[in-house]
């Protein structure tokens, strides 16, 4: 049993609620082509370059930004989020976020597109239309990130665990996201840390592994419970990933996303890095 079962919902549970009127299902993928061609019925969609990420590639954290998103969305405080995307971790990313922006009634879709589609589930093609909301105020709450000058206190620190979670091509400092490094971008990792790619954590189908899967996996290379975690991938997403694992499935009470990321890091000559 997950330290917090409730964060999820099944593909059967979403399908008996998909006309619920406070529901809203969330859709974040990074062509829009992807939602036209079939979708969850009555899903909106957010892009995840045009809506969530800056220029730069890194995440836009600006409240008003985020309170804009969710006016356009439908989403009041008292909405249930339902957050999926085609790319496995995408809805516990949008986790991470909404609750970094105070919103405490989000849920992620256990298996995400993946298992709805093999499910053969109902798909939409037309596009969902919904009622913008009077925009509400939000706030970020601090405590659900990590910056990158704390990162850098860390580096040997034995209570700490710097947890790199990019694909192993990515950790050796071969590729910089998806290609290799150019201009002022440094391939490898933050020294001393931990290597588990984020993907780890899923079975075959997408869904979650089981409690205890997930605790040897992460136990076996040192990150535990009497630990403070501080995750990171690239651009933040796959280490919010992480950190809804760790956080909400196994119920680790110190972890925080370094949302920054190498992204960041790698660009900064004084910060230190190894391959």
């Amino acid at each position: 049993m997950y330290a917090h079962p409730e964060v999820l919902v099944d593909t059967q549970w979403l399908q008996e609620h998909l006309t619920d009127p406070n529901l809203r299902i969330l859709e974040v993928d990074m062509s829009p082509d992807l939602y036209k061609d079939a979708h969850i019925p009555g899903a909106v969609f957010w892009s995840i370059f045009d809506d969530l990420l800056l220029p730069n590639l890194g995440q836009n954290l600006d409240a008003i930004a985020f309170q804009s998103l969710l006016s356009r969305s439908g989403i009041t405080p008292e909405t249930m989020v339902i957050a999926y995307g085609s790319y496995p971790g995408t809805g516990a990313w949008i986790f991470w976020l909404f609750k970094l922006f105070g919103h405490d009634n989000i849920r992620v879709l256990n298996g995400g597109y993946q298992t709805w589609k093999a499910e053969n589930r109902p798909l939409a093609a037309e596009l969902s239309t919904v009622s913008p909301v009077p925009e509400k105020a939000v706030a970020l709450n601090p405590d659900l990130r990590v910056l990158k000058e704390e990162v850098q206190t860390a580096i040997d620190n034995p209570n700490t665990a710097l947890l790199d979670v990019r694909t192993l091509e990515e950790f050796q400092g071969k590729i910089f996201l998806n290609r290799p490094p150019t201009g002022n971008e440094r391939g490898g990792h933050i020294p001393g840390a931990i290597h588990i790619e984020h993907l780890a954590a899923l079975n075959p189908d997408g869904t979650f592994k089981s409690f205890e899967e997930l605790q040897k996996l992460y136990g076996e290379k040192g990150i535990t419970r009497d630990r403070e975690i501080f995750p990171y991938c690239a651009i933040g997403g796959r280490s919010a990933f992480v950190w809804f694992v760790l956080k909400y499935l196994l119920g680790f009470p110190r972890v925080r996303n370094y949302d920054g990321s190498w992204n960041e890091w790698s660009r900064i000559p004084s910060l230190p890095i190894e391959s």
